[in-house]
Order: structure tokens, then C-alpha cells, then sequence
């Protein structure tokens, strides 16, 4: 699940390892959320950044598990950069995702599969279900890798907020399931 939106990601910043806040219509939409009964029961995850921690607690009303390998994708020198600057600056050297393959990556910044190495690492030690509450780049990493997208053209998925995106791990074998899981509203 992706984090709540912050004022970065409405001003359409990169905010990569930077650690912003939620903002407050965030906190408030989030606190009307709940994770689906079927999954409220799972491990709870999270990023360290901010705004995956206070996203997991205000869903589910604890505190998450915190796992470095969790943290968003480095996006180095374009961090606190808006990507429609980037791309209008001939110079800057600025890719969308989509056109990375799995082993470009920004300036002083991480690729797909430096990304994919962590997290398979930790993916090895989740031994039950797991609700995980990261960043875009880390959902695009694990569904690529559940989808078999290489990062080349538009990804089989669209990542929305307040949705659970569900992948089944079968020892080596990962598969998405199609359709998000929407939290749910409570009452």
C-alpha cells in the first residue's frame, strides 16, 4: 500500500529518501480508513520515512514494523526537483521510469534492480502475510518483479493510494493478484 499524499507529492516533487510529512487532508482521509477484514489480522510493515509510519497507524491503529529495505527508491540528484521541470531541461538527463530498464538510475541515485536486491532480501524473511505500507518506487520494484515488467514502456499496473495491491510469493514464483484490495471506510 502507498503512503497518504505529503505537500511534495501535490507540488508533483521527487521526493525519494527525503522525509516529508503528511499532509493534513492525508491524516484526515486516512483516519476514516481501515485495512479490509481479511487483512487486518497481517503483519503490519513499513518504510522509516515519516509518512509510511504515520500512514500505517492511522489505517490500522498500531504502530508497524520498520524495515530499512523498505525505503524508498534514491532518486539522488533529482530529489526535491519536479519531474515536469526535469523533463522540459533537455540537459538534465531526466528518464521517466518507464524508460529506465532495470539497471539505469538517476544522477547519484539507485536503479530498479539495486532496489529489487534489498527488497528480495527481506522479502525472504516474511514468513505469513504482510500488509506493507512504502512509496511508488518500491510498489513499482515488487509489482515489476510480480509481473515480469522490465521497465521499459507502460507498466501493467496503474499504483492508486488507499488500495492494497496483492502479490502471492511461492518460493521463487511471484504473481499479482489483478485487482487492488480499496481499504475500507468506517463508519
Amino acid at each position: 500500500m502507498r503512503h497518504g499524499h505529503t505537500p511534495w507529492n501535490r507540488a508533483g516533487k521527487i521526493q525519494g529518501r527525503s522525509d516529508i510529512a503528511l499532509d493534513d487532508a492525508a491524516r484526515a482521509g486516512l483516519r476514516r480508513q481501515t485495512l479490509p477484514p481479511s487483512w487486518d489480522k497481517a503483519d503490519l510493515w513499513s518504510s522509516p520515512l515519516c509518512r509510511a509510519v504515520e500512514t500505517a497507524r492511522l489505517v490500522t491503529g498500531h504502530a508497524p514494523l520498520v524495515s530499512d529495505a523498505l525505503i524508498e527508491m534514491n532518486w539522488g540528484d533529482w530529489e526535491g526537483l519536479r519531474g515536469t521541470d526535469l523533463r522540459a531541461d533537455p540537459v538534465s538527463g531526466f528518464r521517466d521510469i518507464e524508460n529506465w530498464g532495470w539497471d539505469w538510475c538517476p544522477p547519484g541515485g539507485e536503479s530498479p534492480s539495486q532496489v529489487r536486491a534489498r527488497l528480495m532480501e527481506w522479502a525472504a524473511t516474511v514468513r505469513r502475510d504482510a500488509v506493507v505500507v512504502s512509496h511508488i518506487g518500491v510498489m513499482r520494484v515488487l509489482l515489476a518483479h510480480a509481473t515480469g515488467w522490465n521497465f521499459a514502456g507502460p507498466a501493467p499496473f496503474a499504483i492508486k493510494r488507499d488500495r492494497l495491491y496483492v502479490i502471492e510469493v511461492d518460493g521463487d514464483k511471484w504473481s499479482m493478484q489483478p485487482d487492488p484490495i480499496r481499504l475500507k471506510e468506517q463508519c
